[in-house]
């Protein structure tokens, strides 16, 4: 992005998953002058001017009419009263979301338009290695999805789902996923401790077996299925680990996880979305 083609933006909360988008338009040359926060708490507005040098507004005023695209990045339990004085002045806006569980309908009903996003993000956006997923509303145009695009893609991967109700898979999948990966290191580093390594060694083995297989599993035109036959000989000890966890039905325990996730999702949605 160039200063003559750069959007407008603002943000609506300052937290973590704003400072990820924003640093990622950063790096790709949006200018300061083009980004407007607004943040109540006074921590997180220090913390954008100190780590951006971006002064962030504590509520929201017409300085925020005139912007091509409103990112809401508040905690699903806020939006609706954070929604009410943004509203007045982004009715021309285009507006993403990515407040787990809210859906567009009630984001809709409080900005009192139909232009709407609504994205599920997840934390490797921070080191601009995240996955995104994507829903656009039929009032959404082609130059307003490229739009979305091109903020998001600052953060890493994402993709489109043609229904809104698919994001709750989403939201379990690549939403949640960090923490199942971060659950694994932890069991690994643990094993690896018992079996005489030190925390550092074993957390060093467990975080590089993770980067190498994903990485593989990323550049490969084969399943996983088949990656995995791949490297568990039959009598081995892949074998052994692999048998194991099979007879513990951990890969179903897995899915059903997922599951719960995905249930949860749906229930977000039910109780903040009124």
């Amino acid at each position: 992005m160039n200063q003559t083609s750069s959007p407008r933006i603002a943000f609506i909360g300052g937290g973590n998953m704003a400072s990820a988008i924003i640093g990622g338009l950063i790096g790709r040359g949006v200018p300061l002058d083009h980004i407007t926060v607004v943040e109540p708490f006074e921590a997180a507005r220090a913390a954008l001017q100190t780590k951006f040098g971006i002064t962030a507004l504590h509520t929201a005023s017409a300085a925020l009419a005139g912007q091509d695209l409103v990112v809401w990045a508040v905690k699903p339990q806020s939006f609706k009263d954070a929604a009410a004085p943004v509203a007045a002045h982004t009715a021309q806006a285009l507006h993403l979301s990515v407040a787990a569980g809210i859906t567009t309908d009630s984001i809709a009903q409080w900005l009192g338009t139909h232009r709407i996003v609504r994205a599920m993000p997840n934390t490797p956006a921070l080191v601009g290695k995240g996955m995104t997923g994507l829903f656009a509303r039929p009032e959404v145009n082609t130059q307003g999805q490229a739009l979305i695009e091109r903020v998001i893609g600052s953060t890493g991967q994402f993709l489109w789902v043609d229904a809104e109700d698919k994001l709750d898979a989403v939201t379990a999948m690549s939403g949640s996923g960090p923490a199942y990966v971060f659950l694994f290191l932890e069991a690994m580093t643990q094993a690896g401790v018992d079996m005489g390594l030190t925390a550092d060694q074993s957390y060093q083995l467990a975080v590089a077996t993770f980067q190498g297989a994903t990485e593989l599993a990323a550049r490969s035109d084969e399943s996983a299925s088949v990656l995995r036959e791949r490297v568990t000989s039959k009598g081995g000890t892949t074998y052994a680990a692999i048998t194991h966890m099979q007879h513990t039905e951990l890969p179903q325990h897995f899915i059903a996880a997922l599951r719960k996730a995905e249930a949860r999702a749906k229930e977000l949605a039910a109780e903040f979305g009124k």
